[in-house]
């Protein structure tokens, strides 16, 4: 097995260290923290410390490397992107930025170092040159139930990134004990090839056929 990777420069986890490796890691020191917050070591030492069961469908659509916008239905509120998040890392090994982390000093802070980041439409367009996975809803916010106005701002700020749209169904502890999380894996999607950034008409097309993907990845699980 390869060892356990938690430079700047990738966001695959190949390996994880053992729990005393761990610990004598974070003692020394020997953890590097990225740009955005985000501590590789870190969110891979508290990823098994959630008990969600998810089963991820059509998970060959995500991308193995490079960056891409998923985009997932919201309701579940903070369980939804844990739910993304696990079922990205059970199918592609990789960690998954979640946007949307509030702008607060302690607990905005300790979630990004958790791999999240705010709801600026820049910071994310950032996040995705740097090669990251990112995750936000369908939505201004995760929380809330039903359908609501997609980012539009975001979907202009990262025009030319594919984005990927997720269907996410709840399951245990919002459902049926043992009932699993289930995420469905939509098509790639992006503008017409040609379009330049910040197209303000291709961006409100391109987040229109994201909306339809994601209702009919739902409609799907039904």
């Amino acid at each position: 097995m390869s060892a356990a990777n938690y430079g700047l420069d990738t966001d695959r986890a190949r390996a994880a260290d053992t729990p005393a490796a761990a610990l004598r890691r974070r003692a020394a020191g020997r953890y590097a923290v990225d740009e955005f917050g985000g501590d590789p070591h870190l969110m891979d030492l508290v990823a098994p410390l959630f008990p969600l069961a998810v089963t991820v469908e059509r998970g060959a659509r995500l991308p193995q490397v490079g960056p891409a916008l998923l985009i997932a239905n919201r309701g579940a509120g903070p369980l939804g992107p844990l739910a993304v998040v696990r079922a990205v890392r059970t199918a592609t090994g990789r960690r998954t930025r979640v946007v949307g982390a509030p702008e607060l000093p302690v607990l905005g802070e300790g979630l990004r170092t958790l791999g999240a980041i705010g709801s600026r439409p820049d910071d994310v367009a950032a996040m995705l040159r740097a090669g990251h996975l990112a995750a936000a809803p369908l939505a201004p916010s995760w929380f809330g139930l039903g359908s609501a106005e997609p980012p539009r701002a975001l979907f202009v700020a990262t025009l030319g990134f594919p984005v990927v749209p997720l269907g996410v169904r709840g399951g245990f502890p919002l459902a049926l004990p043992g009932h699993p999380w289930r995420v469905r894996v939509g098509d790639p999607l992006g503008p017409p090839p040609g379009t330049r950034p910040g197209d303000q008409l291709a961006a409100a097309e391109l987040a229109e056929s994201v909306a339809e993907a994601v209702a009919d990845l739902l409609e799907e699980m039904r």
